[in-house]
């Protein structure tokens, strides 16, 4: 690991800085350009006014010139030609300014270019470069732990530098390594579950941080394999009153007359494998009308012909917060379920007395959660349940649940 990350950040700051010069050269030669086209545009419109009057002095010395070879050449000539050249020269030095001038501006008044450089930007440059960049021995933060989940994974990370303060994170995942990474999730939370994952296939993980106050993001972590060998969750297909999403992950209660309970597809979620369960999560993402006998709930068995959880062998909540246990009513009761709730179920078995397949006493210590609110309770049971069954009921259309 050290050699490789050693060899990896070599290559990195090799081409970081390779690039810089580019980047360097090219900023400095567009500067030279804009500066010389600058010299080219203020000597080309200074310059303009006295090529014009130099023009005007060379055209008037250059016709008093003429007009004096003129008068050289009439009084040179022979008395009869002599007046009537004479005439002519007097008429033509009549019309001509010989005395008129163009305006010629004083020297002050003349551009004179040059070029100011200030040397100080090589001592600004200098500083900043030498404070450019920084190598870490270690990242500041570093991924903590993988929670199976069915068809999930909860990555949690946690922080490793104490001095450093961080304003947000972001976690990257990729299915293989010839795959580029991904953003999953970037915010300020210290755990993220990511969805739609595999089953038995690792898939690689990797996490920064960015400081408070900073725009760029820290060193990554060291990356890490996560895998579940948890299938997801899905809601069975064939009942007329729900439709589905792709992954059957995703319920939503369409506008057909039939009603029923939906229940899994199979009894995926597991009691009694550890001492700690949690229920799946139901994200209630569109609320419809609601009605008393809605509900949610994890059940021991599918059974055709109920219109609601509200029965035996079940636990559940319903959309106005009341807890049923096998079809009875708790006298404790949780807030609403409204749009954007979140329910969950936590259980842990606790085991009364013999089991056996002919039966027995068989206990699950059931937490049900939403929002911040919770109640505890036993459930009691006639037989030993490995596994359950989670449905859902609702009478009226718009009810949309996500279950994972």
């Amino acid at each position: 690991q050290i050699k490789d990350s050693a060899t990896l950040t070599r290559d990195v700051l090799e081409q970081h800085f390779s690039d810089l010069k580019g980047t360097l050269k090219k900023l400095l030669d567009e500067r030279l350009m804009s500066l010389l086209q600058e010299v080219d545009v203020i000597e080309q419109e200074s310059i303009k006014p006295l090529d014009e009057c130099q023009k005007l002095i060379e055209h008037g010395v250059s016709t008093a010139d003429d007009l004096l070879r003129e008068g050289e050449s009439a009084v040179d000539g022979d008395v009869g030609q002599q007046n009537e050249k004479l005439c002519n020269f007097t008429k033509k030095a009549l019309h001509i300014q010989l005395d008129s001038l163009p305006e010629v501006p004083s020297l002050v008044d003349v551009p004179c270019l040059s070029a100011q450089l200030d040397d100080c930007l090589l001592t600004i440059l200098k500083n900043q470069i030498f404070r450019h960049g920084t190598v870490a021995s270690r990242p500041p933060v570093q991924l903590e732990e993988f929670v199976e989940k069915p068809g999930g994974i909860l990555v949690r990370w946690c922080k490793v530098d104490e001095d450093f303060i961080a304003q947000d994170y972001r976690l990257q995942y990729r299915k293989s390594t010839a795959s580029p990474f991904e953003d999953v999730y970037v915010g300020s939370e210290t755990e993220f579950m990511v969805l739609h994952i595999d089953p038995n296939v690792d898939y690689q993980f990797r996490v920064c941080a960015r400081g408070d106050g900073r725009q760029e993001w820290s060193p990554w972590s060291v990356p890490q394999i996560g895998r579940t060998t948890l299938v997801p969750h899905e809601w069975t297909t064939g009942l007329e009153g729900y439709s589905l999403s792709s992954r059957r992950n995703i319920a939503l209660r369409n506008d057909s007359q039939s009603c029923g309970v939906l229940y899994s597809k199979a009894p995926t979620y597991f009691c009694g494998q550890t001492l700690t369960f949690r229920q799946v999560l139901f994200g209630i993402e569109t609320v419809g009308q609601p009605d008393r006998r809605d509900s949610l709930g994890v059940c021991v068995e599918q059974r055709n012909g109920d219109d609601s959880l509200q029965r035996d062998k079940a636990v559940c909540i319903s959309t106005n917060g009341a807890v049923f246990v096998n079809g009875k009513e708790m006298t404790n009761q949780l807030p609403a379920v409204t749009s954007g709730s979140t329910v969950t179920f936590d259980m842990e078995v606790v085991q009364l007395g013999p089991c056996s397949n002919e039966g027995g006493n068989f206990k699950l210590r059931v937490t049900i959660s939403s929002n911040n609110r919770e109640v505890v309770f036993d459930w009691v049971l006639d037989q030993c349940c490995g596994s359950l069954y989670f449905g859902c009921s609702f009478s009226y259309p718009g009810w949309k649940v996500l279950v994972f």
